[in-house]
């Protein structure tokens, strides 16, 4: 579950920065170890829109996700790096296992996923204006860093 909270300000401040004209981009993920692909797609999104906002897995949706031994670094800690990232306007943390309440709540004007998600996959597009599928940085996945460590 979204922290209510947490959602009713930022849908406010969402609203606010349309009235202004902004064009509010959104992507999502879990953010576990941050690498070259995760930038590569943060300043992508960003440069889709004005503001970007970025929806990230909780812990718990991490693990029911990816599995027991996931996240590596804890919400906390995801939540410090994404904020240090020049791209990333706001953050906000869901509980589901997919943004789709998230999205539905806030609307954005444009949604940025990575490539492999096909374009009538991808949840909550009818909630946006424009979708965006980004191409991934070769050679990084949280997954393959994970297991490149084991074997080292």
């Amino acid at each position: 579950m979204i922290k209510v909270k947490a959602l009713l300000s930022l849908k406010k401040i969402v609203a606010n920065l349309k009235k202004k004209g902004k064009r509010i981009a959104f992507t999502n993920g879990c953010f576990d170890i941050i690498h070259p692909g995760h930038i590569k797609i943060l300043k992508e999104a960003k440069s889709k829109g004005d503001i970007l906002v970025v929806g990230l897995n909780s812990d718990s949706s991490i693990k029911r996700i990816k599995g027991l031994s996931r996240p590596i670094m804890p919400e906390q800690a995801r939540i410090v790096v994404l904020s240090a990232i020049e791209y990333v306007d706001f953050v906000i943390v869901f509980d589901e296992d997919t943004p789709y309440e998230l999205i539905k709540a806030l609307k954005p004007d444009i949604l940025i996923k990575g490539e492999d998600w096909q374009k009538n996959k991808i949840i909550g597009r009818e909630f946006a204006k424009k979708i965006f599928r980004i191409k991934f940085y070769t050679g990084y996945s949280t997954t393959s860093i994970i297991e490149r460590m084991k074997n080292a």
